[in-house]
């Protein structure tokens, strides 16, 4: 069997044609008509009034930070438990990050973690939708309504996922999403910025062009970025869009077989299937190892590895990140769950190209090595 890596985008002809298009329109800088396109119908599918689309998931974050003026003497508080561009503009803004832990079964931000974090200075909350099921956004949102306090909902991770029947990504103030290659919406890379927020959408569309002046395109008056998207990326967003039933389906496909595959297996902990009725869609298949184990996580990846199977580790606690000290900040006290998954956590192979025999394959490969 060749070698089976931990993802792989699901690209058709469709998409195919949707790129070549663009190629043959002469649309393919970020002026062209495909991105507008592409941020209104994303937009509509998360039910947000304003859609700005950038180069990627962090520029994503770096802009709603920014939008928001974070700056100097702010806290944001944050899970531990994510991947480092939701800390990344906090450090270079010179605001304090205040990392909290998460739950035990979903993995995501614990909301009583967010309200006992909140102080007077906490300027923005980020919720982070982890690998396919919801946070307790509606929790973290009616805390931060109490102080008045703007939430960031990174919904890289949740593509077309709900809560309570509504989108994710339509709870924050502002929302972030990420269409790298591994994404379920795939623009190879590429991100998207939603808001209802007029203002705020007019400063966000000014931080990703370099802050041109509109009535004097190169007299500045604010400091920007180049984070734009381009027409054929945008192009093949829609074509994507166009199929997102079909690609959670086959995600969701996948994981319930892995859940049958592996749900006997004592020695690991698999993610939940549903949390608080939304069905998983398992943007990645993770599993933990229990504390029991006589083999670690690094020790089982590396014996997949060498068995043909790609895997990727779980996020590093942010609270841990040696990148702290840099700007002056220690290691927090311990949060024990981020510490945990981080430690015993990694994901196995759920890409597009992932076929029943090969899940079989793996599942069967992993159980040989846990009783190693």
């Amino acid at each position: 069997m060749n070698y089976i890596p931990v993802s792989t985008p699901s690209l058709g002809p469709s998409d195919e044609e949707a790129v070549a298009s663009a190629v043959r329109s002469g649309w393919i800088s970020s002026e062209g008509p495909q991105v507008r396109e592409f941020e209104a119908r994303f937009a509509q599918l998360v039910g947000k009034k304003h859609g700005i689309a950038v180069s990627n998931g962090t520029a994503a974050l770096d802009i709603s930070l920014e939008a928001l003026e974070i700056g100097p003497g702010d806290e944001v508080i944050l899970p531990s438990f994510t991947i480092i561009s939701c800390l990344n503009h906090i450090l270079r803004s010179g605001a304090t990050p205040v990392f909290v832990d998460s739950r035990k079964d979903s993995w995501n931000i614990d909301s009583e973690s967010v309200r006992n974090a909140i102080s007077t200075r906490t300027k923005a909350i980020i919720v982070v939708h982890i690998y396919g099921l919801p946070a307790d956004i509606d929790e973290v949102c009616l805390i931060a309504a109490e102080h008045g306090v703007p939430v960031i909902e990174d919904s890289a991770e949740a593509h077309g996922q709900h809560l309570q029947g509504k989108p994710l990504g339509s709870w924050g103030e502002i929302s972030t999403f990420s269409f790298y290659s591994n994404k379920l919406i795939t623009t190879g890379e590429g991100g998207m910025v939603l808001t209802d927020n007029d203002e705020l959408a007019a400063r966000l569309r000014e931080l990703r062009n370099l802050s041109f002046n509109p009535e004097q395109r190169f007299v500045h008056h604010t400091i920007g970025w180049n984070y734009r998207l381009t027409a054929i990326q945008a192009a093949l967003g829609l074509s994507q869009l166009s199929r997102i039933s079909e690609l959670l389906e086959h995600k969701r496909e996948i994981g319930r077989h892995y859940q049958e595959l592996l749900g006997d297996c004592e020695t690991i902990s698999l993610p939940l299937s549903q949390y608080r009725g939304s069905e998983n869609v398992y943007w990645v298949f993770g599993v933990v190892i229990s504390a029991g184990s006589q083999r670690s996580a690094p020790e089982l990846m590396t014996a997949l590895h060498k068995k043909g199977i790609g895997t990727r580790p779980f996020f590093y606690p942010l609270h841990k990140q040696p990148v702290l000290a840099q700007f002056g900040f220690d290691s927090q006290s311990s949060l024990p769950v981020a510490e945990h998954l981080g430690d015993r956590g990694f994901y196995i192979p759920n890409g597009a190209d992932s076929s029943p025999e090969t899940r079989e394959y793996i599942a069967t490969t992993l159980r040989e090595e846990l009783q190693q």
